[in-house]
């Protein structure tokens, strides 16, 4: 059930951008005025065709559901003596380089407009997320040396306000390539008066993380993580061992075997690595503390056996639901869009030099499954997917690559600076060497893809 969702998932993504990318090429070429022959969806022999409209433009659905494509009338492709005379001025390399360069470039533009037009509504609709509250800090690290300890709430990055956990880490990992220091403004709990809050700022050094630190948790790498509730027992299930031991619903756990329980997520992993072991459970209840004996049954999860005491801990983080009007929430999609864009380029350009791996590249499989995952938590992790993949199928396109929308631009704009086209002899070479770097990419990409569903 699970990969038929995943291919579904990904069939419905993949080919809403396909589509929203031909169709940037296809209306703009009608606005130029040059015909256009067919609109396919996939790639590959043809498995459905019908033709509409006044020019009876082919609209197909091809078997490699992989790809697209607009072909238009071009002298290149078809002799123009079989065409009728009043579409031989429609055809596609005569005219202006203006016209060329705008029906090109609108594959990518298309792709950018969808990914704001899908931030904005997800801005206006309000995401409910948790908020930029800081985890207790491990000791030695970056974060514990720059002056955090936990509880903070993070107000604001470099003085570019923020209210939630992604947009926190956003920003870092933004900070990150760039290799910066992060300035966090930070609220934090006033020890002398329980209601109250202290502001400080403190700025957290980002240059000491390896190229291979972004590719995981590199937040984690700085101490930084999400903070997570008390540890607060929801319900108990009858008969299991949180009820044997003597725990009810609503007891905070303080510390286990005299160890200090900081939250729920600690309190897990303290029963999970304890099965079948007694454990002296510290808690207060009705203001008062008491102790209690508690052995976690030990059940097989994977190749390991961890612990449970069957009871409920809290675990939901703080969250906040934040939404926008539709002229801001535009805005702040259109801001999102274009730092996504340049953060990908700069990966990118990274990349080349040596300084990012190349296991950050991705391909199809990959991205089936994240949308896959994305579709079974729920229809706003979904949406965000599909920007963020629109985005990037829009940078790809944008790279100076002969096969590529961004190759013919590279074209064009030589044609603006030379004042003449590029020769028909190095154009038939560049997309040869293209074809070979695209392969190349999309080679390590599957690699990529194969080793991460592997391990």
């Amino acid at each position: 059930m699970n990969l038929l969702q995943t291919l579904i998932a990904f069939v419905f993504a993949l080919g809403t951008l396909v589509i929203v990318h031909e169709l940037g090429h296809f209306l703009v070429a009608r606005l130029c005025g040059v015909k256009v022959l067919r609109f396919s969806v996939g790639m590959g022999k043809v498995v459905f065709s019908r033709r509409f409209g006044i020019d009876q433009t082919e609209w197909v659905i091809s078997a490699l559901p992989l790809g697209g494509y607009v072909k238009m009338l071009d002298a290149r492709e078809q002799n123009l003596e079989e065409v009728p005379p009043q579409d031989r001025q429609r055809e596609f390399t005569c005219q202006n380089v203006w016209k060329r360069i705008a029906i090109v470039a609108a594959g990518p533009v298309a792709n950018f407009i969808l990914a704001i037009l899908l931030f904005a509504t997800l801005y206006m609709h309000g995401i409910p997320e948790p908020v930029a509250k800081i985890r207790i800090v491990p000791e030695q690290s970056a974060a514990y040396k720059a002056g955090l300890r936990g509880g903070e709430r993070v107000t604001a990055v470099n003085g570019e306000a923020i209210e939630l956990w992604s947009d926190l880490r956003w920003k870092l990992v933004q900070l990150a390539v760039e290799k910066s220091s992060a300035r966090l403004d930070v609220s934090r709990p006033d020890p002398a008066h329980s209601t109250g809050a202290l502001l400080d700022t403190v700025t957290v050094p980002l240059d000491g993380l390896a190229p291979e630190d972004l590719e995981g948790d590199f937040l984690g790498q700085l101490g930084i993580s999400l903070a997570r509730p008390p540890a607060v027992l929801g319900k108990i299930v009858p008969d299991g061992p949180a009820m044997q031991g003597g725990l009810q619903e609503g007891d905070l756990i303080l510390a286990v075997d005299g160890k200090p329980v900081v939250d729920g997520l600690a309190f897990i992993d303290m029963l999970r690595s304890s099965a079948n072991k007694p454990l002296q459970i510290t808690g207060r209840r009705a203001g008062r503390e008491f102790t209690a004996s508690v052995t976690p049954e030990g059940q097989m999860q994977g190749d390991r056996i961890v612990g449970r005491i069957k009871a409920e801990v809290a675990m939901i983080p703080a969250m906040v639901s934040v939404s926008a009007a539709p002229v801001e929430a535009i805005a702040k999609g259109a801001g999102r869009t274009w730092d996504t864009s340049v953060l990908s380029f700069k990966m990118l350009g990274k990349m080349l030099v040596g300084e990012v791996s190349l296991k950050n590249i991705t391909g199809p499989i990959t991205i089936a499954d994240y949308a896959g995952q994305t579709a079974r938590i729920g229809i706003v992790s979904y949406i965000s997917f599909i920007a963020f993949i629109s985005i990037s199928l829009g940078v790809m396109n944008l790279l100076p690559i002969p096969v590529l929308d961004g190759g013919l631009l590279l074209y064009y704009f030589v044609e603006v600076l030379t004042g003449r086209p590029v020769s028909a002899r190095f154009g038939e070479i560049a997309q040869r060497a293209g074809m070979g770097i695209l392969m190349a990419l999309m080679l390590v990409a599957v690699f990529n893809d194969i080793v991460r569903l592997i391990s």
